[in-house]
């Protein structure tokens, strides 16, 4: 995994619209940072990294990376209650 996304999976989701711009800012600068297209690994470990709400659309940005990845990520319908997030990537692929 290159150190790009190490870095971004490392700080965790993102955070919601409550977090600072600053907070913000810095998250979508490190996204900016990563070199599409991304691994197939390098989107599985992505895909933890959505938070509870767009972070501004800082969260549509990181759908849009997780997407230049080789495969659908999700291929198992999510469970109704998880993260939309997750809902949109696997419809997004589809619905495999």
């Amino acid at each position: 995994m290159r150190p790009e996304v190490r870095t971004f999976v490392a700080d965790g989701p993102l955070p919601d619209w409550d977090a600072s711009e600053a907070e913000i800012d810095r998250r979508d600068r490190q996204l900016a940072a990563i070199p599409r297209p991304v691994t197939a690994a390098e989107a599985r470990a992505l895909v933890s990294c959505f938070g509870p709400d767009d972070c501004y659309g800082v969260a549509w940005t990181l759908l849009h990376l997780i997407e230049t990845g080789p495969d659908p990520v999700l291929t198992v319908r999510p469970a109704p209650d998880a993260n939309e997030w997750h809902r949109r990537l696997y419809e997004r692929a589809g619905g495999l």
